[in-house]
């Protein structure tokens, strides 16, 4: 499962990459006045995909085996690579548009994916294991990032302009993932007869239930969204550090990017080590608070091109951003997947991604809020840390999860 994962997660960044960094303008384009920052509606298109099936993908992912669901969802995922290939090729004659198109496909995927993927865990393990699994599973996933993301601007600047010749390591990789979720265990299906409604679509009535009796899962629901939505703002920041502020090449801004998901990596397991066997309130603290310090110090201004770090100071720095998200996000995933009965984990995680891409369509709103607000009064693009920094700050002054021991059976 974690192989599957890690194959899945760099191929989404890897595509998701290479079409933020040719929606992103670089300064010669943003001062000629021929590129404009698309970053915003690519999110927005990836989410809204997640936001319509995600109820749906939950029914499933509770009424039938997960992994049939995980099975159907990569091989899925081979024909949208297809389909992206296709993009690339034809990339002159349809742009941004038709890849737009194969990204709300790949959100869509994602989306089926998402509730069966992270649910089949708690089948898997004991609970007691979840801290450590989830921190390796998550590693895994961010070691995905880092290296699709770092891929996608090597791909744009070695392929001579001819992209499609490397999205065709997609496909292989989309078929080599397919492999993998065949070897997946299976387990029986959390609730055969769950009944279809037009609640699946949305947020069932029982998770709604749910969450009104527990408020810790509710805190936590809340905490996962508002940390997409500054995890959404601060990715498109990175790309427009580097293209637009400065002035790097594709290839050293995707390395910017895959300094994160290094120190997510580290992060991780980190937060998997020191919450093991339980959710660890302490961990989740730190994690927060070096989150907002974190990115106040990449906000800072001066020195060349009005960031004070630089390409090189950024790096140790989105590092420690990463080390520290990773901190944060292990122990609330284990409260989410371990607090829900078992036969409401998918929904719950169907719930979690619906109000995660809510969290991630309003971050895409407020970035290019942002980027018209600089544009106008000629500010740089590291300023958007700052707001990031404001909108993390109430979740380190105010979080404070349960600190419990998960059961060992």
């Amino acid at each position: 499962m974690a192989a599957t994962q890690f194959l899945g997660a760099f191929n989404d960044n890897l595509f998701k990459q290479l079409i933020l960094l040719l929606a992103t303008p670089t300064a010669a384009e943003l001062a000629a006045g021929t590129g404009s920052d698309q970053q915003a509606t690519a999110q927005i298109i990836f989410a809204a995909a997640f936001l319509i099936f995600s109820g749906v993908a939950g029914y499933v992912s509770d009424r039938f085996q997960k992994r049939t669901v995980v099975v159907t969802a990569k091989v899925a995922e081979i024909l949208i690579m297809l389909l992206g290939f296709l993009g690339f090729f034809w990339y002159q004659h349809f742009g941004l548009a038709g890849l737009f198109t194969v990204l709300f496909l790949m959100g869509t995927h994602s989306a089926f994916f998402g509730p069966a993927k992270y649910g089949i865990l708690p089948e898997m393990l004991r609970p007691s294991d979840l801290p450590r699994a989830n921190g390796i599973f998550l590693m895994l996933t961010f070691l995905a990032i880092i290296f699709g993301t770092a891929a996608a601007g090597y791909l744009l600047k070695y392929s001579g302009g001819e992209i499609w010749i490397g999205s065709l390591a997609c496909i292989a990789i989309a078929v080599l993932g397919t492999m993998t979720a065949i070897a997946v265990r299976a387990a029986p299906p959390a609730q055969p007869n769950l009944e279809h409604g037009w609640s699946s679509w949305g947020v069932p009535s029982e998770i709604i239930a749910l969450l009104r009796r527990d408020r810790q899962l509710l805190a936590a629901i809340i905490v996962v969204s508002i940390f997409w939505m500054i995890g959404g703002i601060v990715q498109q920041t990175v790309n427009s550090l580097g293209k637009t502020q400065l002035q790097l090449g594709d290839e050293r801004t995707s390395e910017l990017a895959a300094s994160i998901g290094i120190g997510i990596a580290v992060g991780c397991a980190l937060g998997g080590y020191l919450s093991r066997g339980r959710v660890n309130r302490n961990v989740v603290v730190t994690g927060a608070i070096g989150l907002f310090v974190m990115l106040v110090v990449l906000a800072l201004p001066g020195g060349e091109h009005q960031h004070l770090l630089g390409f090189y100071g950024s790096i140790p720095a989105l590092i420690l951003l990463g080390i520290f998200t990773g901190m944060f996000i292990v122990p609330v995933q284990v409260a989410l997947q371990s607090r829900p009965p078992k036969e409401e984990k998918g929904r719950m995680i169907a719930t979690m991604n619906q109000c995660t891409w809510v969290g991630i369509i309003l971050g895409a709103i407020v970035y290019q809020a942002c980027i018209l607000i600089l544009d106008a009064v000629g500010g740089p693009r590291s300023a958007i840390f700052a707001v990031s920094a404001v909108l993390m700050l109430p979740v380190a002054i105010f979080y404070r999860p349960q600190d419990e021991k998960l059961a060992e059976e």
